[in-house]
C-alpha cells in the first residue's frame, strides 16, 4: 500500500522553478508531499484528503475558490496543521489577497487590507525573539541571517512570535559603515495552537528573492531535489530549519 503524504504544497510558481527550494528541503528531511502550482485551481477533493498540513506560498486566494476557502478553515479548525510562507502573491501581498477570507481567521497573524510588501535593499536581519522547537538549536543569535523582503503583518494575542526582522539604514562615512537599526522589529515568524490545527505565518519567501542570504545559511552546504522538481543547493541552517517548520506545522516535532 502507498503511504498517504504528509504535506499538500501549494504555490511557488512551480517544482522546476521557485517551489524547488521547499520540495528540495522536504525531500532531504524525509517529508512526502503532494503539490500543485501557482497557477492550479484547488480541485474540490483535495482539501478532503488526509494530510497533515497544507502549506501555502505565493498561491492566490482566488485560487481556492470561495467554497475551497472555506472548506480549509473547516479542516483546520478540525485539527489540519496550516503554514503560510511571504510572497507577492502571500497574506495580502500584490495578488495573494487572503486577508478577507476564512483562511486568515485561522492564521496566528493579522493580514494587512493594503499592500503589505516590505522590498529591503539595505540590510534585513533575522532576530530570535522566543524559544522553539522550529528554532531549537539553530544559531539565530550568533549568525544572525538576512532577508531581502517581507510581507509585514501583526501576531494575533495569544500567538508566539518567534522570530522577528529588522531592518538597518546603512551609510558609509569617514571610511566605515554606520549601522541605523530600525527602532522596532517587524513579526517574521509567529505560530499558534488554538482550538484546532497548528498553525505559523513566515514573512518572508522560501525562495529568492525574498529569502535573501537566508537561502545559503549554514557552514556547510545541502544538495537536494523532490520528486520532479529541479536540484537546489541551499545552507545547512536554511534546510533544517525550513524543514522543522513544516514538521512543527504537521504535529511531527515537539
Amino acid at each position: 500500500s502507498v503511504m498517504s503524504p504528509t504535506v499538500l504544497y501549494l504555490g511557488d510558481t512551480r517544482l522546476t522553478e521557485a517551489a524547488a527550494y521547499l520540495a528540495g528541503v522536504m525531500t532531504h528531511a524525509g517529508l512526502v508531499y503532494d503539490y500543485l502550482p501557482s497557477d492550479a485551481p484547488v480541485p474540490s477533493d483535495v482539501l478532503d484528503r488526509d494530510y497533515a498540513a497544507v502549506i501555502i506560498s505565493d498561491f492566490p486566494a482566488a485560487n481556492f475558490g470561495p467554497a475551497g476557502l472555506e472548506r480549509l478553515a473547516q479542516r483546520v479548525r478540525a485539527g489540519l496543521g496550516l503554514l503560510m510562507i511571504g510572497g507577492w502573491e502571500s497574506f495580502h501581498g500584490a495578488g495573494g489577497l487572503y486577508q478577507a477570507t476564512p483562511v486568515a481567521a485561522c492564521l496566528p497573524v493579522v493580514i494587512s487590507d493594503a499592500d503589505d510588501r516590505v522590498n529591503c535593499a539595505q540590510p534585513c536581519l533575522v532576530e530570535s525573539v522566543s524559544s522553539h522547537p522550529i528554532v531549537a538549536g539553530l544559531p539565530f543569535s550568533d549568525e544572525s541571517p538576512g532577508v531581502g523582503g517581507y510581507n509585514r503583518f501583526a501576531a494575533k494575542a495569544g500567538a508566539q512570535t518567534v522570530l522577528a526582522v529588522r531592518r538597518f539604514r546603512v551609510r558609509r562615512r569617514g571610511g566605515r559603515f554606520e549601522f541605523d537599526p530600525a527602532v522596532h522589529p517587524d513579526p517574521l515568524l509567529v505560530v499558534g495552537q488554538g482550538e484546532g490545527g497548528r498553525v505559523a505565518a513566515f514573512a518572508s519567501d522560501v525562495a529568492p528573492h525574498w529569502v535573501g542570504g537566508l537561502v545559503d545559511w549554514g557552514r556547510s552546504r545541502v544538495r537536494a531535489s523532490g520528486p520532479g522538481a529541479a536540484a537546489v543547493e541551499v545552507g545547512e541552517f536554511y534546510a533544517r530549519f525550513f524543514a522543522n517548520l513544516v514538521r512543527w506545522t504537521a504535529g511531527a516535532l515537539g
